[in-house]
């Protein structure tokens, strides 16, 4: 199993500075993760960035509360995507979810899929603030627009991804759909669990310490 090419090696928090987005960047390069994640404003230094080197960008759309208009979050979209995104992770509108206007949720993640084409789209469905039943009903939505992974969580809520949640969201998205766990995964030993339990990549910021853990062993 090569590790380094489940991680989207991420920087999403507010101050991170351009220095910090190049280091992210030479760090993925360097181990050869499969992208670097950060917000749409960093699109374009992240792809002259990492140019050439084969690691792709991805771009988080709507991030980190999903509550804005689908307009808006198209828009991010086609930006990322005409700045070299090559995937696209983004957060469903929660409170639609719990009004269960499952419509309006499932005509948003179409209309950005139809943006994206065939690039990447993840559907992060936050699922610290979920009951398991509206996990279930946020993957089946998902699937049925057409997303190509469903993701735990934004890493900017209430807690982070949970191993009995990526199996679930396994277990309800079947084998021919990405699952994507994110937030708080620190450790060799948590993405060991996260990928038993079907996930098929993980979001970290701490993948370079991760990588360490593993050559010292």
């Amino acid at each position: 199993m090569e590790i380094n090419k489940y991680f989207d090696h991420t920087i999403l928090k507010p101050d991170a500075r351009k220095e910090d987005v190049i280091k992210i960047c030479k760090e993925a390069i360097d181990y050869k993760f499969k992208s670097v994640c950060v917000n749409s404003s960093f699109a374009k230094l992240v792809k002259k960035e990492l140019e050439g080197s084969g690691v792709d960008l991805t771009i988080v759309v709507g991030f980190p509360l999903g509550a804005m208009s689908t307009e808006a979050k198209e828009f991010e979209t086609k930006y990322a995507v005409e700045n070299g995104a090559d995937e696209i992770d983004m957060v469903i509108n929660i409170s639609a979810l719990k009004d269960e206007n499952y419509d309006y949720l499932e005509e948003e993640i179409r209309r950005l899929k139809e943006i994206c084409g065939s690039k990447i789209l993840k559907v992060i469905i936050e699922t610290c603030l979920l009951t398991d039943d509206e996990k279930v009903r946020a993957c089946q939505i998902a699937k049925k627009a057409g997303a190509d992974f469903v993701k735990t969580s934004t890493g900017f809520s209430t807690g982070g991804a949970k191993v009995e949640d990526v199996r679930l969201m396994r277990k309800t998205v079947g084998d021919d759909m990405g699952v994507k766990a994110s937030g708080g995964i620190r450790t060799l030993e948590d993405v060991k669990k996260f990928v038993e339990a079907g996930a098929s990549r993980i979001g970290a910021s701490a993948s370079v310490q991760i990588m360490e853990e593993l050559n010292n062993k």
